[in-house]
């Protein structure tokens, strides 16, 4: 293909052409077509089509975004890493080809992996179909999935030093102020005060349980096969995988769960996002409205309150002071969308929609506040 013919972040389709003939077995390959199937919210996803003497396949590819990148954001060897370790795990990710660390070949390190069919679920519209038989047994393989993440023994699968584990809270609500002022476009009123009170209500016992979290657990981070019963295929989008609090990954997974009246709220105006797409590993989030998934909010998926339970059922975890964790994930949130709307300000941002993310971030942050009002009434 030419160069002229392929997506931003792909420079030359020749030099990675080249690299895949030497990292793909089967060879030699003929790479055909790149498509970018998500637009920068995190990494940047592509599915290519390569040939080889035997048969055509398609791969899927993961590089940083482009422009403002957060430092310690982004690491594709560290992405790698912890898909290469849970292979070994019964949490289904999709199998990997190759890395590379030669900025040389697209500009940026990235990595190969194999394309693994199956839908993105992220609105109304993506889910309307499902029964609400099929709506709750998808909600239960979900908080199964959570709980199977957690219980990941790290140590047997190489992951012992994927972070430090202990202290995982009071170094993210410092990662993330730092985040925020690398990134920070104008005054967003509250966002001080939250801090001053995440800080103050940090959970006591918040050390006594470290596990594998995956940092951005949603529906939209699953490949999901719905025929002819809800299944995950994989789970997706590993960059902010640490080792850290188990309810830190729970509480980030409600603020995105929606529902049933919620729908539209981090959106301008209301209304649903873009449809969800086949998109093999990574999915297709490129022309959706906000960010926030409204797939949760149709007949037959549970609350927000029931999905915990069964995490707590399932873990045996105390799931009492889940409020502060959510009200973390907003603020977690707002710091990410503060970022990228500040790449999409530099017009680095690929793909529709990231106008509306600096819309969402004070909405996060109004949001917060109002849980943990919640929280400290209970």
């Amino acid at each position: 293909m030419t160069e002229s013919s392929s997506p931003p972040g792909i420079p030359s389709p020749a030099r990675l052409a080249g690299w895949l003939n030497d990292h793909v077995p089967g060879g030699p390959v003929e790479l055909t077509d790149i498509q970018l199937i998500a637009g920068g919210r995190s990494n940047l996803t592509y599915r290519l089509t390569v040939e080889t003497p035997r048969t055509t396949r398609q791969l899927v590819l993961r590089r940083p975004p482009l422009g403002h990148v957060l430092p310690t954001a982004h690491d594709m060897s560290r992405e790698y890493r912890v898909l290469s370790a849970l292979a070994r795990t019964n949490v289904p990710v999709a199998p990997l080809v190759a890395a590379c660390t030669d900025d040389e070949v697209i500009g940026a390190p990235f990595y190969v992996m194999e394309y693994v069919p199956g839908v993105v679920l992220r609105t109304r519209n993506d889910t309307k179909d499902l029964t609400e038989a099929q709506a709750a047994d998808l909600s239960r393989r979900l908080a199964e999935m959570l709980a199977a993440i957690h219980a990941v023994d790290v140590d047997q699968v190489g992951l012992g030093d994927l972070g430090r584990g202990a202290g995982y809270l009071r170094r993210q609500l410092a990662r993330w102020q730092r985040q925020w002022e690398l990134s920070v476009t104008e005054d967003r009123p509250g966002y001080t005060q939250l801090v001053e009170r995440l800080t103050a209500a940090l959970p006591a016992d918040a050390e006594s349980q470290t596990t594998l979290v995956h940092g951005d657990y949603r529906l939209d981070n699953a490949l999901v096969t719905l025929n002819p019963e809800p299944r995950i295929a994989a789970v997706v989008d590993w960059e902010m995988a640490t080792l850290g609090d188990p309810l830190a990954d729970l509480g980030l997974t409600l603020v995105y769960w929606t529902e049933n009246g919620e729908e539209g709220w981090l959106s301008p105006g209301g209304g649903e996002g873009g449809e969800g797409d086949e998109g093999g590993e990574g999915g297709d989030k490129t022309g959706t409205r906000g960010v926030a998934t409204d797939a949760t909010a149709g007949p037959g998926f549970w609350t927000r309150a029931e999905f915990a339970a069964e995490y707590a059922r399932i873990t045996g975890r105390d799931v009492s002071r889940i409020g502060y964790y959510v009200a973390f994930g907003y603020f977690k949130l707002a710091v990410v969308l503060e970022g990228i709307h500040a790449r999409y300000q530099q017009g680095k941002t690929v793909g529709e929609g990231f106008e509306q993310e600096g819309f969402a971030v004070p909405l996060l942050i109004a949001r917060a506040h109002q849980v943990l009002d919640t929280q400290s009434s209970t």
